[in-house]
């Protein structure tokens, strides 16, 4: 991805979002086919190696979706549907992770894991965010022990920027209270970046067995990961 592919994928986020806050069913088919557009563009003018990562991206996004939203229902868009731009909506935002996490700092995923661990006990203590609490401790073991812990940290910083944006201008909502454990949460929960950071390993571990697999580092050189640019 080069940087005016970057701009695109940030630009069709933001706006997206903003016009499906904005418009009713119409507007959110103009942004259905905005997202899937850049997708293409994204498939067509990427690195062939990360095709397979992308499409199982995709793949995998689908079903979370499916599981959080219906089955488990964390959360509800604004029109009672799983809207289509969401899916490939995910894969942007992957992909932009890809491009970003090699530009940061090596010592960004320890700082980021740390800082989240204070603020999450923090909002467990005071009883207004539970559910972030063991997300927290989830993006921390993806942090230690996965194969691109860069990746882990901009993803959890990069979902929760979308997700304070979409719940502001109400393209959906998280429940106050999390069905099945009966925790206390925000809209959105501060460590909801968490859920991204999974989708991202089992990516990874998808696209690994296709021998295509962006942010996976060496065994013996985990501390320096990485990522296809």
């Amino acid at each position: 991805m080069n940087p005016r592919l970057a701009l695109l994928v940030v630009l069709t986020i933001v706006a997206g979002l903003a016009l499906d806050a904005r418009g009713g069913v119409r507007a959110q088919a103009v942004v259905d086919g905005w997202a899937w557009a850049v997708f293409a563009v994204l498939l067509i003018r990427g690195p062939a190696t990360q095709r397979p990562a992308l499409l199982a991206c995709l793949a995998i996004a689908t079903a979370g979706e499916v599981l959080l939203s219906l089955i488990w229902g964390l959360y509800d868009y604004r029109l009672g549907n799983i809207p289509l731009f969401v899916p490939p909506g995910h894969v942007l935002l992957y992909a932009l992770g890809l491009w970003l996490a090699p530009r940061l700092p090596q010592w960004t995923p320890a700082a980021t894991a740390a800082l989240a661990g204070v603020v999450a006990v923090a909002l467990a203590a005071a009883g207004v965010d539970g559910l972030s609490l063991p997300l927290t401790a989830l993006f921390v073991l993806c942090v230690r022990y996965g194969p691109a812990p860069r990746l882990y940290a901009v993803m959890f910083l990069l979902a929760l920027a979308m997700e304070l944006w979409g719940t502001w201008l109400g393209n959906w909502a998280w429940r106050p209270v999390t069905p099945w454990s009966g925790w206390a949460t925000l809209n959105p929960p501060f460590a909801a970046g968490a859920f991204y950071c999974v989708l991202d390993w089992l990516v990874g571990r998808a696209a690994g067995r296709s021998g295509a697999a962006p942010g996976r580092a060496p065994a013996r050189n985990r501390a320096s990961t990485r990522i296809a640019p």
